[in-house]
């Protein structure tokens, strides 16, 4: 018979014992089983959390973003509502403020609500003597002429200059919370008499947005041209990147103030205003355009050292398209370095926007930017009276903001590294 025969006492053949390497690819692969890969990503996120700075400035900047989102709903006083009789350089103060409660805003009862109150009766009856008009086309004219009246004679308007959509919501029921409450001028008045603390909330928001803004505008241009340069290489790499050293030979402090000044004229400014532009999303537009050159190099020299691996060459094996290749396998990979790239490049971005402010050429009032701020504070130094609120609170808030970014960049970079993946 062929084979081997049962053995005493319960032991297997010789043909079914387990040889010693088939025992130790056996131990092996329980061994493999147990382990858990770790991402670069899951690595990175566990790296930064050691780094103790970086946290506290992502923290930091947390909460200065959702400070700067919801600021029209904190019960802050007008940013743009002035008081040159009473409240001109007024220290840092616990006195407490009335919203609207200024006599030359001439709100009933000297309340914000009681004039909200009395605006929207005043309206609703100017709106059903309208509906009352037996002419379609006469009732039509004046309901369109009434909208536009009412949204520009809103009591919001005096205290709050240009509120967007989200941004009016947001103070209805700012006052439906607090009402006519307010927080004390904890930072003290500038020179017209304006509440600084709520100043320095408004030109958070709006620096920030700043910064934000631009340097979106700067990756899209930036990743996207760095990345096909890289890609084909070649008379395409050497053109497009000619081009950029032509582009960086341009002096941009002049181009910008020269864009930022013939935006500025009045013609040119009624033009856009007709076409629903203001000058401000012009001006996030202008500053991260003259940013994504580096970032176009960064991302090209990265690509360049992507472009002849496995994976590349087997994406173009199976038939992916160029673009495909760019955008779905190569771009991807380069998110790290962009990320650690982009929390350097927004405080440089806010600290031009600061710069333009500085010099008059940045955001225009009554809006408000921290470069505006701090402007209008070196304005009001004087040798007779030292006025330091006005200065400090300021600098001090677009200080931290640009250290805790600068902070979060470097421990993003060494968090990113892949050379430093799965080290302690």
């Amino acid at each position: 018979m062929s084979g081997v025969s049962p053995q005493p006492d319960g032991q297997t053949s010789p043909a079914h014992q387990a040889t010693p390497d088939q025992a130790a690819l056996e131990k092996i692969l329980r061994e493999s089983r147990e382990i858990r890969g770790v991402s670069l990503w899951q690595d990175a996120w566990r790296r930064l959390r050691r780094n103790r700075s970086a946290m506290c400035s992502l923290i930091f900047l947390i909460v200065l973003m959702l400070a700067a989102i919801f600021t029209p709903l904190l019960p802050l006083q007008s940013p743009i509502d002035k008081d040159l009789n009473n409240r001109r350089f007024l220290a840092p103060n616990l006195q407490p403020v009335v919203l609207g409660g200024r006599a030359g805003l001439k709100f009933e009862d000297g309340r914000l609500t009681s004039q909200l109150a009395k605006y929207t009766s005043d309206a609703a009856e100017q709106r059903a003597e309208i509906l009352a008009i037996a002419d379609a086309g006469e009732r039509d004219k004046q309901l369109a002429e009434f909208d536009a009246r009412t949204r520009i004679e809103h009591p919001f308007q005096q205290l709050w200059n240009n509120l967007g959509p989200v941004a009016f919501t947001m103070c209805r029921i700012r006052v439906a919370i607090f009402g006519d409450w307010t927080i004390p001028s904890l930072f003290g008045t500038d020179k017209l008499g304006r509440d600084l603390l709520a100043r320095v909330f408004w030109g958070s928001r709006v620096s920030l947005v700043v910064g934000i803004v631009a340097t979106i505008v700067s990756l899209v241009i930036g990743v996207s041209y760095g990345a096909i340069a890289g890609y084909f290489g070649g008379l395409t790499d050497a053109i497009m990147m000619r081009i950029v050293d032509m582009l960086y030979s341009i002096p941009f402090i002049f181009v910008v103030i020269f864009l930022v000044t013939f935006l500025s004229e009045d013609s040119v400014k009624a033009i856009l205003e007709n076409y629903g532009i203001h000058q401000i999303t012009i001006f996030y537009i202008i500053i991260g355009a003259i940013y994504w050159l580096t970032m176009a190099r960064v991302v090209r020299g990265q690509v360049l050292s992507l472009r002849t691996e496995q994976f590349i060459e087997a994406a173009r094996t199976i038939g992916a398209s160029p673009m495909r290749i760019v955008f779905r396998h190569i771009v991807p990979n380069t998110l790290g370095v962009v990320i650690v790239y982009l929390t350097l490049t927004i405080p440089s971005v806010m600290l031009f926007e600061a710069f333009l402010s500085f010099l008059g050429l940045g955001v225009a009032p009554p809006d408000v930017s921290l470069g505006l701020l701090l402007n209008d504070g070196v304005e009001a130094l004087s040798i007779i009276k030292l006025f330091w609120w006005v200065v400090v609170f300021p600098g001090a808030a677009l200080a931290m903001t640009l250290f805790a970014l600068n902070f979060l960049g470097d421990g993003l970079r060494d968090a990113l590294d892949p050379k430093m993946k799965n080290r302690s």
